[in-house]
């Protein structure tokens, strides 16, 4: 029988400071498997790492699959396997290797990513925000399904706080006119969140759930397509290149932990389909505000609407 979880803080004890070593504190994940897309740079390194730590065995598809071995040397218990988001056959590789290796599945963290990219396209003429951070995503999880464990398995979407930007472009998902790099980024980021909330309904009757979650500002090699004089320009960096910290920038650790407690906690045990910053369920947004979740984000109708076009998409749906 399907429920839905409240939109509301629950009082995790945990907040902004937090890191993902403090939300993974005095929990044994001992023979858990999870696979961490893009687990070996900024936010991923860092969640592979504390994972690790806790005793989780982790899987790190990379598109650099070289440059992922090199930043997870020295790491015990993890392994690399190749995958590009953005190319449907690296996706449905990466998948049939792993479902032949006969593992069960606890946690999918969904964390690769592009921002605010020059119009760039994949695939068939997709436009490459979209197609990587929600496709790729969307058609990785969906073939990883029989995998999934029953009963306890979770999937985590890494949104960001910037589908307050933009809710989906319906008439033009693609942005084949009109491109906007930050629109597009920000609709890639409420596809996210429409995600999950969709996934969780349709899987929690089998007992795995699915959250998303805005990890919050942090610097890292996800800014590598913004300028240095845009970077500037917005009070991102000061003239030497130092960081603003009024910004309000987490450490990459800080920015780990809303993820890292997204899939591990036992708070939200029987939880699901839900937004999460600061390791706690997000409030719904108030207007002129720039923290919460947007109504559109978390809306069950676009959230199927955007499931059917995602299956039409990438030709795959496990509940088809």
């Amino acid at each position: 029988m399907s429920t839905t979880t409240p939109q509301h803080k629950i009082g995790s004890g945990f907040g902004a400071d937090s890191t993902a070593d403090d939300v993974l504190a005095g929990l044994d994940l001992g023979g858990r498997l999870a696979i961490v897309t893009g687990g070996y740079s900024g936010l991923g390194l860092e969640t592979t790492r504390a994972l690790t730590k806790a005793g989780a065995h982790v899987v790190v598809p990379a598109r650099r699959a070289e440059a992922a071995r090199e930043a997870l040397a020295g790491l015990d218990g993890v392994e690399v396997d190749e995958l590009d988001l953005g190319d449907l056959d690296s996706v449905r590789g990466f998948a049939e290797r792993f479902l032949a290796s006969g593992r069960p599945v606890d946690f999918v963290i969904d964390n690769a990513g592009i921002m605010a990219c020059p119009e760039t396209r994949v695939g068939p003429g997709w436009e490459a925000q979209f197609a990587t951070n929600h496709l790729g995503h969307f058609a990785l999880v969906n073939r990883l399904w029989p995998a999934l464990e029953p009963g306890g398995a979770r999937v985590v979407s890494v949104s960001s706080r910037a589908h307050h930007f933009a809710g989906m472009r319906w008439d033009d998902v693609q942005w084949r006119h009109d491109y906007d790099k930050w629109q597009a980024y920000g609709q890639a980021k409420t596809a996210n969140v429409l995600f999950a909330v969709h996934l969780d309904r349709l899987g929690q009757d089998s007992g795995v759930r699915a959250f998303a979650l805005h990890p919050g500002g942090i610097m890292t090699p996800l800014q590598r397509h913004i300028p240095r004089a845009e970077m500037l320009e917005r009070g991102w960096i000061d003239e030497q290149g130092n960081v603003l910290n009024p910004q309000g920038f987490k450490t990459p650790p800080q920015g780990a932990a809303t993820q890292t407690w997204a899939a591990t906690s036992p708070d939200l045990a029987g939880m699901g389909g839900v937004y999460l910053e600061d390791c706690d369920i997000a409030e719904p947004a108030v207007e002129g505000e720039p923290t919460g979740v947007k109504d559109w984000a978390i809306d069950p109708d676009q959230a199927a609407r955007l499931w059917d076009l995602s299956a039409e998409l990438t030709g795959v749906n496990a509940f088809a």
